[in-house]
């Protein structure tokens, strides 16, 4: 009796702790999110402070499972990652918090990464970094709405690197899986 008193009262604290994420779509009937330039998604209005509406509405839904093991290293289902993508992309509102899971988002952030092109950090200023020390002054060489996003991300990826005792998600690991798509 005493254990499910305390289950329930963990559980209460977890749901007060969530983010209210109430389904808005994220794009126009229809609109392309996915493959096209942080540029045009600006262009189009789906852009908040230098990052895509898509993307923050994935990386706010991961916020609430920084402890999941796994996180992004472990694949969500292939099909249901799709359909996610197709839903957000003919604009529906898709509610993430009862209609999907973390590694399915997880997996749609990683494709989103994937898919944009020419990668988050170019090449030109990709060969620049790679021979030089001079990080900070070369990453203000990025397109604004390039170096947007990717501070965005890098904010987020040390929240989930802190939870790596959960989730099992170190530097090195979110390194592994992020870098080939920042970096392509």
């Amino acid at each position: 009796h005493n254990k499910a008193a305390v289950q329930v009262r963990e559980d209460m604290k977890k749901m007060v702790q969530m983010p209210i994420l109430r389904p808005r779509a994220v794009a126009a009937k229809d609109t392309k999110l996915f493959g096209v330039t942080l540029f045009e998604l600006r262009e189009q209005g789906l852009v908040e402070d230098g990052v895509p509406l898509v993307v923050r509405r994935m990386v706010e839904y991961l916020r609430k499972d920084l402890h999941r093991e796994g996180l992004f290293r472990v694949n969500g289902n292939v099909r249901a990652v799709e359909t996610l993508k197709q839903r957000l992309e003919h604009g529906e509102d898709v509610d993430l918090l009862s209609e999907s899971d973390s590694l399915t988002i997880a997996s749609l952030l990683k494709q989103y990464l994937r898919d944009l092109p020419g990668g988050l950090v170019d090449l030109t200023v990709q060969q620049a970094l790679i021979q030089h020390y001079q990080v900070r002054h070369l990453l203000l060489q990025l397109p604004d709405i390039h170096h947007s996003l990717l501070r965005y991300l890098c904010h987020f990826l040390t929240l989930v690197e802190s939870n790596h005792k959960d989730n099992r998600m170190t530097a090195l690991n979110l390194a592994t899986v992020f870098g080939p798509s920042v970096f392509q």
